[in-house]
């Protein structure tokens, strides 16, 4: 069992940037592939990115792609999220999560076995 902790969460104006750090804690975080996943008011929970457990291999949804960029730092049991040119409509709660040593990079909520608490990005314009 792994359990995660997010932080870097803030308010912002549109163009700014942050930096999300997911850490993790309990088994081999390096077994682990990390998913972000974001919630805004209303909505459902939807996929932003990941980064597969060696780190070799990173995916984006499209709404992110060139803005986002997923990292780790295993010897920190950390992962990363940097969000540079933030939008009002990157506004939500995220979440990071993990999936336990997976074939591929996984984009369903249903897929990652655990989850943060989550931290509020708020982008205003």
């Amino acid at each position: 069992q792994v359990q995660l902790l997010e932080s870097g969460g803030g308010l912002v104006q549109a163009g700014d940037s942050l930096r999300l750090s997911c850490k993790a804690s309990g088994r081999a975080f390096s077994n682990y592939a990390m998913g972000w996943f974001r919630q805004a008011p209303g909505k459902e929970r939807e996929f932003v990115a990941a980064i597969s457990w060696r780190g070799g291999d990173t995916y984006y949804a499209d709404s992110v792609k060139g803005r986002f960029t997923a990292s780790r730092y295993d010897a920190w049991d950390t992962a990363y999220l940097q969000m540079n040119s933030l939008k009002p409509d990157d506004t939500a709660v995220y979440y990071c999560a993990a999936d336990y040593l997976p074939s591929t990079i996984a984009t369903l909520t249903t897929e990652y076995h655990y989850w943060g608490q989550g931290t509020q990005v708020t982008v205003s314009s």
